[in-house]
């Protein structure tokens, strides 16, 4: 238990270091913005966005991010603390939920699986919404697992509860998983009376209760104001909004956002967002389908299909939806951890298929390496890192490779997964993640103009909006000018270094105060990437002050 307790503290300790990382553009950065501007404006039922009405996301994740900054300040920590505590309930949460069905050692390995897959270290960073509806949602379908097995109410309330935070994190997706969950798992089991139970209609008027504060702020904004203009139409009511055209209007049409996604386009993502076990994930669903098959589509009392419910019907929705990201998915990790855990620990525990786990280890063996070679080309190429973190990339690598060389013990290929998942994403959050963003325009200048003091009303953006690192990072709001003529002497200027020309041919004269490079960070590409030709796609930008 010892050595699990120190693998589960490494893991927190590589999460911590991604607090010091900037925050990213465009979602995250966008939230962290809106949370600042609701802790200073004291609107929490209403939410806007740069003071205009907003309509997307619930609010939840702005609720605890705004409170967290009234305690810590606006920073990156402030922001991303909240979604780390969520991150660590949810871990706790999978483990909880699989001990209720599976032995103590494949509960904590679903939870050490879950915890070192790369979109687990990515949520942690990229602090979206995702990472708290996840944690409802596995705790929610934990705590209803046991008022199943219990028949105690305060665990059917505590799973109505997450629900509903769940809800009013991300939508009605929150409600769907557990029903895709419960309902594949029942019918599994040819437990049909369970679905007629009263205290579904207790659950209901819980869960109202709890949104009843969204609502009300969704009622007042929107469907009390039928002449606002939302999405380029008017008379949008908020309610129909998020309980319906948010969700299941993605798959109707209703909804505007459309970018053409197939069935296929969230596996593709998975495959290296759950590395590194995404392959012994896909063997492990096989591997379930097959014994459902064998069994007629029929489990006993004691055995669960939660989980395959679960992601099976969870991914046939987020995947029928017309506008799909990558991170949609990353609600149904836990399922996956859990069906994943439950495979690998047979694998390597009970020695159930050996000539499979010598592939396992030998062709994971050399994505491994591959994806070590990645990182030390990142750090002594693309982002050229200082001696030291080079010396300790190196020296971690020739450690794997002494290690993990010839196969040493049963859980030989667990260990290979953690201490690459581990060792990469610790490099990537010290030095590469930070090297990247120093190109991301908003947050260095904000950063910028609040250290060196520039007051708020005599400081604009020119002909670029640089939206939420800007005003987060400076802690203060910025307007624009589009026009020469409206810039004044001692006016501070953030623009484009191109813009310049503009002020030439109006006869302005200025100070260069400050000249940074800027290029879209979330969409990097290979000339970026390549230190040779970053020049030639970062564009530059700079502060100056009007004489």
């Amino acid at each position: 238990m010892k050595k699990i307790s120190y693998i589960f503290c490494t893991l927190i300790l590589v999460y911590l270091i991604g607090f010091g990382i900037d925050i990213m553009d465009i979602d995250a950065a966008q939230y962290a913005g809106m949370s600042r501007e609701m802790m200073l404006s004291g609107s929490y039922l209403q939410v806007f966005e740069f003071g205009k009405d907003y309509l997307d996301k619930p609010p939840f994740l702005f609720w605890v991010s705004a409170l967290s900054m009234k305690l810590f300040g606006v920073n990156n920590f402030a922001y991303k603390f909240p979604s780390f505590l969520f991150a660590l309930f949810s871990l706790f949460s999978t483990y909880k939920l699989c001990a209720l069905y599976y032995k103590k050692e494949i509960a904590i390995l679903s939870a050490l699986v879950l915890a070192s897959c790369q979109a687990f270290f990515l949520i942690n960073n990229d602090i979206r919404t995702d990472t708290i509806l996840l944690s409802w949602v596995i705790f929610s379908t934990w705590q209803l697992a046991v008022w199943y097995k219990t028949e105690k109410i305060i665990y059917f309330f505590a799973g109505c509860a997450g629900i509903a935070g769940g809800m009013l994190t991300k939508g009605p997706i929150a409600l769907l998983m557990p029903i895709f969950a419960f309902g594949a798992h029942f019918v599994m089991m040819r437990n049909f009376k369970v679905f007629f139970k009263w205290q579904y209609l207790l659950g209901l008027v819980i869960i109202v209760i709890l949104l009843l504060p969204m609502c009300i702020g969704l009622y007042h904004q929107f469907d009390l104001n039928p002449q606002k203009l939302v999405n380029g139409k008017t008379g949008v009511s908020g309610l129909r909004f998020f309980f319906w055209t948010q969700s299941f209007g993605r798959i109707t049409g209703e909804s505007v956002w459309d970018n053409n996604a197939n069935i296929f386009f969230l596996f593709q993502n998975l495959l290296w967002g759950f590395l590194p076990w995404i392959f012994v994930f896909v063997v492990a669903f096989s591997h379930e389908l097959k014994v459902i098959v064998r069994k007629k589509g029929k489990i006993l009392e004691d055995e669960e299909w939660l989980c395959m419910g679960g992601f099976i019907l969870g991914y046939l929705s987020l995947g029928s939806s017309k506008y799909q990201l990558p991170h949609y998915i990353y609600v149904t990790l836990p399922f996956m951890a859990i069906i994943t855990a439950k495979f690998l620990y047979r694998l390597c525990t009970e020695n159930e298929r050996p000539v499979l786990l010598k592939i396992f280890e030998k062709s994971h063996f050399v994505i491994f390496i591959l994806l070590w070679m990645l990182v030390i080309l990142l750090l002594f190429y693309c982002f050229t890192a200082p001696l030291l973190i080079n010396a300790a990339a190196v020296l971690s690598f020739a450690a794997f490779l002494f290690i993990f060389y010839k196969k040493r013990s049963a859980t030989h290929f667990i260990k290979m997964g953690l201490y690459t998942m581990i060792g990469i994403n610790f490099f990537l959050n010290i030095w590469v993640y930070p090297a990247i963003l120093k190109y991301q325009v908003g947050s260095n200048i904000g950063k910028w103009t609040s250290e060196n003091n520039l007051p708020a009303g005599k400081t604009f953006t020119y002909r670029n909006r640089l939206s939420h690192p800007l005003h987060f990072y400076a802690n203060a709001d910025f307007s624009n000018k589009d026009s020469a003529t409206e810039l004044n002497s001692g006016d501070y200027i953030i623009t484009s270094k191109q813009n310049l020309a503009d002020l030439a041919q109006a006869h302005k004269t200025y100070y260069l105060l400050y000249e940074t490079g800027a290029f879209k960070v979330s969409q990097l590409k290979l000339p970026f990437m390549n230190p040779a030709t970053r020049k030639d796609v970062v564009i530059p930008f700079v502060v100056i002050k009007i004489k």
